[in-house]
């Protein structure tokens, strides 16, 4: 579906926003993720009535965006290069590159070794960063399927799919028909918070909401689920590279 900016007849509002229509839609919402504004809204609501919901709206996504304009200047600015550092369900892991001709990725205890290709014609951080990426989507479909089987298997339920992206705004997404989607930088995060993601997606199976009904579930697999919840709101944004 197409995004487009909503033009304001009004005098501008302080932030520019995404306007995005949907025939499925009931209600307006907005969403706010690394200081991007989105407005959700069905196709049949006007555009002045839009332009009233974000305005009644605007101090609140102004404070929102303060403060995640903030977490976005503390964020890590990671480099890939011989001898840094990126986490690895929360624990650095220290690159050591070297050149050969065949690239490959080998983790030995607290050490990924990177081999470039001499053949590449890339800047050499370029392609350790293309390798390194490819190492942790690689680890994180393998660790988050063997969670999913597993949390599937104690609650009885079962599921269609798994996928891996690197979206904005959401860490999961489980379907009506029970495929899981999961944000693979998830596995810069502490084990335990990787565990809550999965116990989150997996419970959505049986509720497809987030009823206590559902809580309930994701409690059953993950007694801790409101610490991690707090933690991966607190510091998600930090998990990127």
């Amino acid at each position: 579906m197409p995004l487009s900016f909503l033009k304001n007849s009004a005098a501008p509002l302080p932030f520019a926003f995404e306007l995005v229509r949907s025939a499925r839609r009931r209600s307006i919402s907005i969403e706010i993720s690394k200081a991007q504004v989105v407005v959700r809204a069905p196709h049949f609501v006007a555009k002045a009535d839009i332009e009233k919901f974000v305005r009644e709206k605007s101090l609140w996504v102004q404070q929102k965006l303060v403060q995640q304009e903030r977490q976005l200047s503390a964020l890590p600015e990671y480099t890939f290069a011989n001898g840094t550092s990126i986490p690895y369900l929360g624990e650095p892991l220290e690159l050591v590159v070297h050149t050969q001709p065949k690239a490959d990725v080998v983790r030995y205890g607290e050490k990924l070794l990177v081999i470039l290709t001499s053949r590449s014609r890339l800047p050499s951080e370029q392609q350790t960063r293309r390798l390194v990426s490819a190492w942790y989507q690689a680890q994180a479909l393998k660790l988050l399927q063997a969670k999913t089987d597993a949390a599937a298997a104690r609650l009885g339920a079962s599921y269609s799919g798994i996928t891996i992206k690197a979206t904005r705004s959401k860490w999961g997404h489980c379907t009506a028909q029970g495929a899981i989607q999961y944000n693979w930088q998830i596995v810069l995060a502490p084990e335990p918070i990787v565990d809550y993601l999965v116990a989150h997606e997996v419970s959505h199976l049986l509720h497809h909401n987030h009823s206590p009904a559902f809580w309930a579930v994701v409690a059953s697999l993950c007694p801790n689920y409101k610490q991690c919840r707090a933690w991966l709101k607190a510091h998600g944004m930090r998990l990127m590279f």
